[in-house]
Protein backbone atom coordinates (compact mmCIF):
# COMPACT_ATOMS: atom_id res chain seq x y z
CA UNK A 1 0.00 0.00 0.00
CA UNK A 2 1.56 3.16 -1.02
CA UNK A 3 0.77 6.51 1.22
CA UNK A 4 1.50 10.13 -0.19
CA UNK A 5 3.77 12.38 1.74
CA UNK A 6 1.17 15.07 0.84
CA UNK A 7 -0.94 15.70 3.86
CA UNK A 8 -3.48 18.03 6.18
CA UNK A 9 -4.45 17.62 9.05
CA UNK A 10 -6.50 19.87 12.04
CA UNK A 11 -7.75 19.18 15.47
CA UNK A 12 -9.13 21.99 18.13
CA UNK A 13 -8.61 21.82 22.17
CA UNK A 14 -10.97 23.36 24.59
CA UNK A 15 -8.63 23.89 27.30
CA UNK A 16 -9.86 27.10 29.29
CA UNK A 17 -9.14 29.84 29.18
CA UNK A 18 -7.82 28.98 25.61
CA UNK A 19 -8.87 27.17 22.83
CA UNK A 20 -5.77 25.25 20.88
CA UNK A 21 -6.18 25.15 17.11
CA UNK A 22 -3.70 22.03 15.64
CA UNK A 23 -3.09 22.02 12.06
CA UNK A 24 -0.07 19.86 10.63
CA UNK A 25 0.59 20.21 6.92
CA UNK A 26 3.04 17.61 4.46
CA UNK A 27 4.70 17.86 1.52
CA UNK A 28 6.68 15.62 -0.01
CA UNK A 29 11.01 15.82 1.28
CA UNK A 30 13.95 13.18 0.83
CA UNK A 31 13.93 13.23 4.45
CA UNK A 32 12.22 14.19 7.88
CA UNK A 33 12.08 18.08 7.69
CA UNK A 34 10.29 19.77 10.10
CA UNK A 35 9.28 22.85 11.68
CA UNK A 36 7.36 23.81 14.70
CA UNK A 37 5.20 26.65 15.88
CA UNK A 38 4.25 26.77 19.72
CA UNK A 39 2.76 29.10 22.32
CA UNK A 40 5.25 29.94 24.90
CA UNK A 41 3.45 27.65 27.33
CA UNK A 42 4.13 24.56 25.44
CA UNK A 43 8.25 25.53 24.27
CA UNK A 44 9.33 22.71 26.84
CA UNK A 45 7.20 20.40 24.93
CA UNK A 46 8.75 20.60 21.63
CA UNK A 47 11.17 17.54 21.79
CA UNK A 48 8.29 14.98 22.73
CA UNK A 49 6.17 16.73 19.55
CA UNK A 50 9.03 16.08 17.26
CA UNK A 51 9.15 12.50 18.49
CA UNK A 52 5.89 11.76 17.98
CA UNK A 53 5.19 13.49 14.67
CA UNK A 54 8.53 11.93 14.09
CA UNK A 55 7.49 8.13 15.00
CA UNK A 56 4.19 8.93 12.87
CA UNK A 57 5.02 10.89 9.68
CA UNK A 58 8.34 9.17 8.92
CA UNK A 59 9.28 10.96 5.72
CA UNK A 60 8.36 14.66 4.59
CA UNK A 61 8.44 18.60 5.24
CA UNK A 62 6.37 18.69 7.69
CA UNK A 63 4.59 22.35 9.05
CA UNK A 64 3.17 21.69 12.50
CA UNK A 65 1.75 24.71 14.35
CA UNK A 66 -0.41 25.20 17.99
CA UNK A 67 -2.13 28.09 17.99
CA UNK A 68 -3.93 29.72 21.21
CA UNK A 69 -7.03 31.97 21.08
CA UNK A 70 -8.84 33.20 23.76
CA UNK A 71 -12.66 32.02 24.66
CA UNK A 72 -15.20 34.53 24.27
CA UNK A 73 -16.25 35.53 28.03
CA UNK A 74 -13.32 33.87 29.83
CA UNK A 75 -10.87 36.52 31.51
CA UNK A 76 -7.20 36.17 30.32
CA UNK A 77 -5.97 39.12 31.96
CA UNK A 78 -6.05 41.37 35.59
CA UNK A 79 -5.01 44.23 36.89
CA UNK A 80 -2.53 44.01 39.57
CA UNK A 81 -4.27 46.72 42.03
CA UNK A 82 -1.61 47.43 44.52
CA UNK A 83 0.85 47.79 42.11
CA UNK A 84 -1.52 50.42 40.37
CA UNK A 85 -2.55 52.34 43.78
CA UNK A 86 1.82 52.39 44.49
CA UNK A 87 1.87 53.99 41.25
CA UNK A 88 -0.63 56.63 42.43
CA UNK A 89 0.93 57.24 45.44
CA UNK A 90 4.39 57.91 44.28
CA UNK A 91 3.03 59.78 41.10
CA UNK A 92 0.88 62.45 43.71
CA UNK A 93 3.73 62.48 46.42
CA UNK A 94 6.13 63.71 43.65
CA UNK A 95 3.63 66.00 42.29
CA UNK A 96 3.29 67.82 45.38
CA UNK A 97 7.10 67.85 45.56
CA UNK A 98 7.20 69.69 42.56
CA UNK A 99 4.47 71.26 43.31
CA UNK A 100 2.26 70.26 40.41
CA UNK A 101 -1.34 70.79 40.19
CA UNK A 102 -3.48 67.75 40.82
CA UNK A 103 -4.97 65.64 38.43
CA UNK A 104 -7.45 63.08 37.50
CA UNK A 105 -5.42 61.43 34.95
CA UNK A 106 -3.29 59.88 37.81
CA UNK A 107 -4.64 56.77 37.08
CA UNK A 108 -4.39 56.51 33.16
CA UNK A 109 -0.72 57.51 33.64
CA UNK A 110 -0.31 54.62 35.90
CA UNK A 111 -2.00 52.08 34.04
CA UNK A 112 0.91 52.89 31.35
CA UNK A 113 3.62 51.71 33.87
CA UNK A 114 5.41 48.49 33.96
CA UNK A 115 3.60 45.39 35.21
CA UNK A 116 0.20 46.86 35.58
CA UNK A 117 -1.44 43.80 33.91
CA UNK A 118 -1.49 40.67 34.66
CA UNK A 119 -1.17 37.38 32.46
CA UNK A 120 -3.45 34.25 33.68
CA UNK A 121 -1.34 32.25 31.93
CA UNK A 122 -0.48 29.55 34.25
CA UNK A 123 1.81 26.68 33.93
CA UNK A 124 0.52 23.97 31.43
CA UNK A 125 -0.25 20.68 34.15
CA UNK A 126 0.27 16.76 32.90
CA UNK A 127 -3.37 16.52 32.95
CA UNK A 128 -4.00 19.22 30.40
CA UNK A 129 -0.99 18.15 28.27
CA UNK A 130 -2.62 14.69 27.96
CA UNK A 131 -5.42 16.57 26.44
CA UNK A 132 -3.71 18.52 24.34
CA UNK A 133 -1.66 15.53 23.27
CA UNK A 134 -5.06 13.87 22.29
CA UNK A 135 -6.10 16.24 19.80
CA UNK A 136 -2.64 16.12 18.45
CA UNK A 137 -3.44 12.50 17.47
CA UNK A 138 -6.82 12.78 16.31
CA UNK A 139 -4.48 15.84 13.79
CA UNK A 140 -2.23 13.19 13.15
CA UNK A 141 -4.96 10.66 12.12
CA UNK A 142 -6.64 13.05 9.87
CA UNK A 143 -3.52 13.33 8.06
CA UNK A 144 -2.33 9.57 7.70
CA UNK A 145 -5.95 9.21 6.16
CA UNK A 146 -5.12 12.09 3.45
CA UNK A 147 -1.93 10.28 2.86
CA UNK A 148 -3.57 7.32 2.44
CA UNK A 149 -6.16 8.66 0.02
CA UNK A 150 -3.82 10.36 -2.12
CA UNK A 151 -1.47 6.90 -1.88
CA UNK A 152 -4.50 5.23 -3.77
CA UNK A 153 -4.56 7.57 -6.29
CA UNK A 154 -0.44 7.32 -6.83
CA UNK A 155 -0.64 3.61 -6.85
CA UNK A 156 -3.49 3.33 -9.36
CA UNK A 157 -1.74 5.83 -12.00
CA UNK A 158 1.78 3.98 -11.54
CA UNK A 159 0.54 0.22 -11.35
CA UNK A 160 -1.08 1.44 -15.08
CA UNK A 161 2.13 2.81 -16.20
CA UNK A 162 4.06 -0.28 -15.14
CA UNK A 163 1.11 -1.92 -17.05
CA UNK A 164 2.07 0.21 -20.21
CA UNK A 165 5.73 -1.28 -20.24
CA UNK A 166 4.97 -4.48 -19.74
CA UNK A 167 3.01 -4.50 -22.89
CA UNK A 168 5.18 -2.34 -24.50
CA UNK A 169 7.93 -5.03 -23.75
CA UNK A 170 5.07 -7.69 -25.29
CA UNK A 171 4.92 -6.08 -28.50
CA UNK A 172 9.05 -6.15 -29.45
CA UNK A 173 8.57 -10.14 -30.12
CA UNK A 174 7.26 -9.09 -33.75
CA UNK A 175 10.06 -7.61 -34.54
CA UNK A 176 12.52 -9.91 -33.55
CA UNK A 177 13.47 -11.89 -36.40
CA UNK A 178 13.27 -8.97 -38.86
CA UNK A 179 15.27 -7.35 -36.75
CA UNK A 180 18.22 -9.68 -36.81
CA UNK A 181 17.59 -10.33 -40.50
CA UNK A 182 18.33 -6.67 -40.83
CA UNK A 183 21.78 -6.72 -38.51
CA UNK A 184 22.89 -10.02 -40.84
CA UNK A 185 21.94 -7.86 -44.20
CA UNK A 186 24.05 -4.73 -43.12
CA UNK A 187 27.01 -6.76 -42.52
CA UNK A 188 26.82 -8.22 -45.25
CA UNK A 189 26.44 -5.22 -47.44
CA UNK A 190 29.52 -3.90 -45.52
CA UNK A 191 31.54 -6.58 -46.75
CA UNK A 192 30.46 -6.16 -50.48
CA UNK A 193 31.21 -2.52 -50.05
CA UNK A 194 34.83 -4.05 -49.27
CA UNK A 195 35.29 -6.20 -51.75
CA UNK A 196 35.55 -9.13 -49.08
CA UNK A 197 32.18 -11.39 -49.54
CA UNK A 198 34.12 -13.66 -51.81
CA UNK A 199 37.73 -13.97 -49.69
CA UNK A 200 35.71 -15.40 -46.81
CA UNK A 201 35.32 -18.53 -45.68
CA UNK A 202 31.58 -18.82 -45.86
CA UNK A 203 31.70 -21.47 -42.86
CA UNK A 204 34.13 -19.45 -40.93
CA UNK A 205 31.46 -16.32 -42.31
CA UNK A 206 28.72 -17.79 -40.52
CA UNK A 207 30.55 -18.67 -36.53
CA UNK A 208 31.45 -14.81 -37.06
CA UNK A 209 28.25 -14.00 -37.93
CA UNK A 210 26.63 -15.80 -34.84
CA UNK A 211 29.21 -14.47 -32.40
CA UNK A 212 28.48 -11.22 -33.86
CA UNK A 213 24.57 -11.80 -33.65
CA UNK A 214 24.70 -12.77 -30.05
CA UNK A 215 26.14 -9.44 -28.97
CA UNK A 216 22.88 -7.87 -29.71
CA UNK A 217 20.55 -10.48 -28.78
CA UNK A 218 17.85 -8.69 -25.99
CA UNK A 219 16.36 -11.73 -24.34
CA UNK A 220 18.09 -11.37 -21.28
CA UNK A 221 17.71 -8.12 -21.04
CA UNK A 222 13.58 -8.56 -21.55
CA UNK A 223 13.15 -10.71 -19.18
CA UNK A 224 14.80 -8.56 -17.01
CA UNK A 225 13.03 -5.96 -17.40
CA UNK A 226 9.88 -8.25 -17.23
CA UNK A 227 11.01 -9.33 -13.93
CA UNK A 228 11.79 -6.13 -12.45
CA UNK A 229 8.51 -5.04 -13.24
CA UNK A 230 6.67 -7.79 -11.59
CA UNK A 231 9.48 -7.38 -8.69
CA UNK A 232 7.91 -3.35 -8.80
CA UNK A 233 4.27 -4.28 -8.60
CA UNK A 234 4.55 -7.25 -5.39
CA UNK A 235 6.50 -4.30 -3.33
CA UNK A 236 3.96 -1.97 -4.10
CA UNK A 237 1.58 -4.70 -2.31
CA UNK A 238 3.85 -4.39 0.93
CA UNK A 239 1.70 -3.83 3.92
CA UNK A 240 4.39 -0.52 4.82
CA UNK A 241 4.64 2.36 1.65
CA UNK A 242 8.12 1.83 0.18
CA UNK A 243 8.84 5.02 -1.66
CA UNK A 244 12.60 4.54 -1.99
CA UNK A 245 12.30 1.09 -2.30
CA UNK A 246 10.37 1.74 -5.51
CA UNK A 247 12.44 4.17 -6.77
CA UNK A 248 15.66 1.81 -6.61
CA UNK A 249 13.65 -0.59 -8.59
CA UNK A 250 13.04 2.09 -11.36
CA UNK A 251 16.77 2.15 -11.87
CA UNK A 252 16.92 -1.07 -12.79
CA UNK A 253 13.82 -1.04 -14.92
CA UNK A 254 15.90 1.91 -16.70
CA UNK A 255 18.85 0.40 -17.44
CA UNK A 256 17.19 -2.88 -18.94
CA UNK A 257 15.34 -0.29 -20.95
CA UNK A 258 18.35 1.57 -22.08
CA UNK A 259 20.19 -1.56 -23.03
CA UNK A 260 16.91 -2.71 -24.96
CA UNK A 261 17.22 0.65 -27.10
CA UNK A 262 21.35 0.04 -27.74
CA UNK A 263 20.88 -3.02 -28.90
CA UNK A 264 18.05 -2.74 -30.68
CA UNK A 265 19.03 -1.58 -34.49
CA UNK A 266 15.10 -1.61 -35.12
CA UNK A 267 13.35 2.03 -35.94
CA UNK A 268 10.02 0.31 -34.08
CA UNK A 269 11.78 -0.79 -31.52
CA UNK A 270 13.50 1.56 -30.86
CA UNK A 271 10.15 3.84 -30.68
CA UNK A 272 8.78 1.23 -28.24
CA UNK A 273 11.79 1.76 -25.93
CA UNK A 274 11.36 5.86 -25.85
CA UNK A 275 7.68 5.13 -24.99
CA UNK A 276 8.63 3.04 -21.90
CA UNK A 277 11.07 5.02 -20.89
CA UNK A 278 8.24 7.99 -20.95
CA UNK A 279 6.72 5.99 -18.87
CA UNK A 280 8.92 5.02 -16.48
CA UNK A 281 9.98 8.68 -16.60
CA UNK A 282 6.65 9.97 -15.43
CA UNK A 283 6.60 6.91 -12.58
CA UNK A 284 9.50 8.44 -11.02
CA UNK A 285 7.82 11.64 -11.07
CA UNK A 286 5.24 10.34 -9.22
CA UNK A 287 7.65 8.30 -6.57
CA UNK A 288 9.08 11.56 -5.61
CA UNK A 289 5.86 12.02 -3.83
CA UNK A 290 5.67 8.71 -2.56
CA UNK A 291 6.67 8.14 1.48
Amino acid sequence: MLLSMTGYGKAECDIPPWIYAIEIKSLNSKQLDMSIKLPVLLRDREMEIRNLLGQELQRGKIDFGIYQDAKTGQGIYSINREIVREYIRELSRLGEEEKLEKTDRLLEVAMRMPDVIISEQEEFEDKKWIRLRKSIGEALRELIEFRKQEGKVLEEDIRNRIGKIIEKLSGIAPYEKDRIRTVRTRIKKSLEDLGQEDATDPGRFEQEMIYYLEKYDITEEQVRLKNHCKYFLESMEAKQSGGKKLSFITQEIGREINTLGSKAYDSSIQRLVVEMKDELEKIKEQLLNVL
